[in-house]
């Protein structure tokens, strides 16, 4: 299905978080990276986008969705993994995620992007009016207009 130009900036930081997931993975299996540099990378994504983004989603995205009940107990499943992906976030601005830490810290990440996007989104898809996510749209973009997140709110 194709993405609901609403959740456009959603999707476009999650290509952001995976693109990290995919550096950690590679660069631990293949031994080429340094695990601090990719620790401090983790770090500064999670600092400039992913807290936003946890954030909007919790502000906005879910409240908007909560109200389709087959939504809701997914929603609860993503509640619980942004506090779990935040500790990460946390360590790894302390230093102190061991290189297997950040591989289940990608993993993690890699896996709550992927059920965000195939399962939430797609199913607030099929279940909202079009209408109701043009809503959640310009309420997000209010919300990233506000955050001083920069790009955020831009459209394709």
């Amino acid at each position: 299905m194709l993405r609901d130009p609403s959740l456009i900036p959603l999707s476009h930081q999650h290509q952001h978080a995976l693109a990290l997931c995919v550096r950690i993975e590679r660069g631990l299996r293949d031994g080429q990276a340094d695990p601090a540099a990719l620790q401090e990378d983790a770090a500064a994504l999670f600092r400039d986008e992913i807290e936003y983004h946890f954030r909007a989603e919790e502000q906005v995205l879910f409240p908007g969705l909560w109200r389709v009940e087959s939504l809701q107990t997914l929603i609860d499943e993503l509640r619980v993994e942004h506090v779990s992906l935040r500790r990460y976030g946390a360590q790894a601005a302390a230093g102190k995620l061991t290189a297997a830490d950040l591989q289940v810290f990608a993993g993690s990440l890699s896996a709550h992007v992927r059920k965000e996007e195939r399962q939430l989104f797609e199913q607030a898809q099929a279940a909202l009016p079009h209408a109701e996510l043009e809503r959640l749209g310009r309420e997000l973009d209010a919300f990233f207009g506000s955050s001083g997140m920069p790009g955020a709110s831009c459209r394709i």
